[in-house]
Parts: C-alpha cells; structure tokens; sequence
C-alpha cells in the first residue's frame, strides 16, 4: 500500500522523529500501556497532491473553534495505541488529519483510519495558541515522566516556581537548557477542557507543564527538542530523589551561582 510518506523525505523524518521519540518514551518507563501523546503540526510540509487527498474518515468535532488551524495537517498518535508500536510502525499507530474550514472539525486523509489521541482538543488548543503568537513551535509531546509525576504528589513541590528552582538547582544544564522553567496546574481531570486551558495560559511563562499527579506537557519547535525539554528536568528530578535516597537533603545550587549561570548564557531572571 502506497504511504503519504512515499517520494516525501522532509515529511518522512518529521515522521521518523516522532518514531523514534515513542522509542525514548517507552525505554525511559514513560509511557505504560497506550499512556501519552504526541501532535506535529506539518502543514509546512505538505504539497498540492496531499492537499487534494479524500478523506478516509468521516468528519469528526473537535470540540472547540480554533481559527488559526484553518486547513492545517497534523501528524498524531493515535488513541488507545501504544508508544511501543508507535516507534515500530508510525503509519499503522498514527494518521494524518486535516483540519476543515470550520475550524472545528477535522478528517483523517492517511495512512489509516487510526482515530488520533483523545487529547486531541488539548493539543489542537496549545497548537492553535502558538500560531496565534506567531511562535515556530510546532511540536508537542504528552507523557509521564516517573520522577516529576511522584515529586507532584509532595505538596510542598506544588508553590509556585519551588519545583522550579529546585530543578534548576541540581544541575547548572537544566537552567540552560529550560530557562523559564516548570509550570505546574492542580489536578484536573485528563482531558478536560479546563486542563486544556490551563495548560495554553501556563505555556505562556514555562517551558514544560506538569500536570499534577498525571503527567507533563512540552511544545518545541520539532518533536525531539519538546523531548529534550522534559529529559533535561526530568534528569533534575532523578538527582534530587538519589541524594535524598541517600540519606540527604540535597544543598543544590545557590542563588548566587544560579545568578551567574543567568548572566553567562543570557538567560531569562
């Protein structure tokens, strides 16, 4: 069967990349069973051919208006699918959809009718946010991380920024390479339009999301930078929790060298 990634290599990497991200997530214990999800916005990337594509599904709602997806394509996961299978076999565990006119409704045009995650709204949402501001991200990843999960569950990591500059002060990468750091929403049923909002308005000030008790989200401009950004904390976190397994409080950076970390990268304060 002919693939929409046939005769496309810049189409295809985007694709392998998301492939090979799933790989990550389930090697790291990320992504239990059909847990996590990933969205690429690829309209760039699409030509006239794919743009007269018929549609292997039937409309379907997406619960929301989002005007600035108006004929956008984007590569998803599809739901109650597994990373696992994901990185095997992206075409079979994943489908391209393409959003209609309405902007509130969308169809499936490749490879096959794989119905996309069921976080779907939430992730259209951040997508249409960030064109919105005209931002170059076009990437996001939903995932659970086992450290920052746990470290949502102690309640006095929940005040704002303290997990933040926790994280920021086991190693002097994660300040640089996550420069605005954690943002963190109470716990919220999954897949609620509510999380959804909270999520778009904390991507405004933070890097990477966790969602308490659930997981994290990350928007970057591929779906392998978004990765890196919940790796880097996520690596913070498993340093916290060794010293502490080994009888410690950790002491972590001072204020002082996290100031001068800010200065020599030209970080955001």
């Amino acid at each position: 069967m002919k693939s929409i990634l046939d005769g496309r290599p810049a189409l295809k990497r985007e694709v392998d990349k998301v492939a090979e991200v799933a790989g990550y997530l389930w090697q790291k214990g990320w992504a239990e069973r059909n847990g996590g999800n990933i969205t690429v916005n690829i309209t760039d990337l699409v030509d006239d051919e794919i743009r007269s594509m018929p549609a292997i599904s039937e409309v379907r709602s997406i619960g929301v208006t989002l005007p600035h997806l108006k004929g956008a394509y984007f590569f998803c996961k599809g739901t109650n699918r597994r990373m696992r299978d994901l990185a095997r076999w992206p075409m079979e565990n994943g489908s391209v959809i393409r959003i209609l006119d309405d902007c509130a409704s969308y169809e499936i045009i490749a490879d096959n009718p794989v119905a996309p995650t069921s976080e779907l709204p939430s992730h259209l949402m951040v997508h249409d946010h960030k064109l919105e501001q005209g931002s170059p991200y076009r990437a996001s990843l939903h995932t659970h991380p086992i450290e920052l999960v746990a470290m949502s569950h102690i309640r006095k990591f929940l005040g704002t920024d303290v997990l933040t500059r926790l994280l920021w002060s086991m190693i002097p990468e994660t300040k640089a390479f996550c420069p605005r750091g954690l943002g963190i929403i109470p716990y919220e049923l999954p897949g609620s339009v509510k999380m959804a909002e909270e999520t778009v308005s904390q991507l405004d000030d933070y890097d990477v999301v966790l969602w308490e008790k659930h997981g994290v989200f990350a928007t970057d401009t591929d779906i392998m930078q978004a990765f890196d950004q919940v790796d880097v904390l996520n690596k913070s976190a498993q340093i916290y929790i060794a010293a502490c397994n080994m009888g410690s409080e950790p002491e972590g950076m001072t204020d002082e060298q996290l100031s001068e970390m800010t200065r020599a990268f030209n970080l955001p304060k």
